[in-house]
């Protein structure tokens, strides 16, 4: 019977992230309350609350579901010994990430509600440091790989890693941002492996 339970509100909790995934990306994080969200999931108000604390914690539930085997993946590419020169890993890492991206219609739907569908003032302003934490991580990731390619010499001469490092990450997530914008339906997600690998290109000693 405990473990009956168990499941049942297992499988409540996912009703209930997954309406307020759908709400907030119809509504917009700041227009959507939790009896809608209630609503949706066809739970109870009191059920809401019972597995979240509030909007803020269930934002970060939405977040979490997805976020969690990206950067898995996408630490496991960076990490793989398999790579014998790093910037093949950051290469590797980077277009994995898109083609995840244009597979998994859920995902990018949270990556156009935390970028698009959120403001993040009043009791968001303190969740965007944390919503944004894994993705810093993974940012130190990248620098760490730069400083191993600088160290097996290949990385172009003059290139200072942490600088590079930075350039990449504002190279992909200008090409998120921009994706996001003009939707996956447009040619350009043809072009990603391309302009990815032009980009690391800029970076490979000559």
């Amino acid at each position: 019977m405990v473990r009956k339970t168990k499941e049942e509100a297992g499988l409540t909790r996912q009703q209930i992230v997954d309406a307020a995934r759908a709400v907030f990306h119809e509504c917009g994080v700041s227009r959507t309350s939790l009896e809608a969200v209630a609503r949706v999931a066809g739970v109870t108000r009191g059920a809401v609350y019972w597995h979240f604390k509030g909007k803020a914690e269930l934002f970060l539930a939405v977040r979490e579901e997805v976020f969690s085997p990206l950067l898995a993946r996408s630490h496991a590419i960076l990490d793989d010994e398999r790579y014998t020169d790093p910037l093949d890993a950051i290469e590797a890492s980077i277009t994995d990430f898109f083609k995840v991206l244009d597979e998994c219609p859920t995902l990018r739907q949270v990556f156009e509600i935390m970028m698009l569908r959120c403001e993040y003032v009043d009791e968001f302003a303190e969740v965007q440091s944390e919503a944004l934490k894994p993705s810093t991580d993974l940012q130190v990731k990248i620098e760490r790989a730069y400083l191993r390619a600088a160290e097996c010499g290949s990385l172009r001469a003059g290139v200072e890693p942490f600088a590079v490092a930075r350039d990449t990450w504002a190279f992909s997530s200008g090409l998120l941002h921009q994706l996001l914008d003009v939707g996956f339906e447009n040619g350009l997600k043809a072009e990603v492996p391309a302009m990815v690998a032009a980009h690391m290109a800029l970076r490979r000693k000559g």
